[in-house]
């Protein structure tokens, strides 16, 4: 792992960030209801077929209920169906972010993101907080009331999904990215919700230069309050990681500590998503294998360690299995994107990137 320096390398990270962020994504996707997928069905399903350790993408269930449990989209998201990207919002919103980008620039405001989701977001391909964020916007309400008034969700994991493309972009500034992904996410979220974008925007920009994922952890760290829960449950996973604990008690423990919060909610992800990257160690296969066999909200997870690891790497180093399933093309909701390159969202970014490095 070494430090950007030419353009080349750092188109190679930015288009690693987006095929690990699409290929966690694809990889999480059949098991996302962390109720019903826990961590413990989530390993039996691969030893019923013969998949531990996890090395690609979900096999097709070897138990015929399972399959009926699966998120219905698993057809095209398990190993030897994969044509392309699955549509889903984590994948929407790294594409919105982008459009946003080349919009309005990076002064963007509050009010910009939510008139771009008005136009180009289909309202039943939000979910949670960003739901009850575009009744309000189409109600009439500005930020910050579209983030509070009923809105039941507001610490919920769905800020921090739109974080990525405000890292890929700050290559060299975490706190720039923290603040770029702050301007968003309060549109729909507040408190840790909030914290857990700028900490995943930082993450991303902090994987360009640092030279472990703990390094980059460490830097993310300092964009956030350190009293937050957010950096409590983060640095907690660190200390259980320092003890030499494994990576199925580390997850246990911090479960038990977390409990009661909910599969989607911003904190036992971020435990989640930790253990996957430290245990993970910079290798990209067992980074989005562990974040996603963690359980909670597994496409989120697998996509944001997959943008971690995958920048950390580069796009040259992401094993053939993930990247040549996706055929350089993402499925998405967002309006007139749907079809586009891979390969041409990673030159978008770059050319953003390099705007703002200049």
């Amino acid at each position: 792992m070494t430090p950007v320096g030419t353009e080349t390398e750092l188109a190679d990270r930015i288009l690693g960030g987006w095929l690990g962020r699409i290929a966690g994504n694809m990889l999480g996707k059949p098991v996302e209801q962390g109720d019903l997928w826990t961590r413990d069905r989530i390993d039996r399903y691969l030893r019923q077929a013969a998949a531990l350790p996890l090395t690609d993408y979900l096999p097709e269930p070897a138990d015929e209920n399972d399959g009926v449990e699966l998120r219905p989209e698993w057809r095209q998201c398990v190993r030897g169906r994969i044509h392309g990207s699955c549509r889903d919002d984590d994948v929407d919103y790294a594409i919105l972010g982008l459009h946003l980008l080349e919009t309005h620039g990076f002064d963007f405001s509050t009010e910009q993101v939510g008139d771009l989701w008005l136009l180009r977001l289909p309202y039943l391909q939000t979910f949670t907080a960003e739901r009850a964020a575009y009744r309000n916007l189409a109600n009439g309400l500005k930020p910050p009331l579209t983030a509070t008034y009923e809105n039941p969700y507001q610490e919920w994991i769905g800020a921090l999904i739109r974080a990525d493309v405000y890292g890929w972009t700050s290559p060299h500034d975490p706190r720039r990215a923290a603040s770029l992904a702050r301007r968003d996410a309060v549109l729909s979220h507040t408190g840790n919700g909030v914290y857990g974008a700028m900490w995943a925007a930082a993450l991303i920009s902090a994987a360009f230069t640092a030279p472990t994922v703990r390094h980059a952890i460490d830097t993310a760290l300092g964009v956030v309050p350190a009293s937050s829960r957010l950096a409590r449950t983060v640095r907690r996973v660190v200390s259980l990681h320092e003890t030499r604990l494994s990576w199925e008690d580390t997850l246990t423990t911090v479960s038990e500590e977390t409990a009661g919060l909910g599969w989607i909610h911003t904190i036992p992800n971020a435990a989640v998503l930790t253990a996957g990257l430290l245990y993970g160690d910079g290798d990209f296969t067992r980074t989005i294998t562990l974040t996603v066999r963690g359980g909670l909200d597994t496409d989120s997870n697998g996509a944001t360690a997959g943008s971690v690891a995958g920048v950390l790497t580069g796009a040259a180093a992401i094993p053939a299995q993930w990247k040549d399933p996706l055929e350089d093309t993402v499925r998405s909701a967002v309006f007139g994107f749907d079809g586009v390159r891979i390969s041409d969202l990673a030159r978008r970014t770059l050319r953003l990137a390099e705007a703002e490095r200049a």
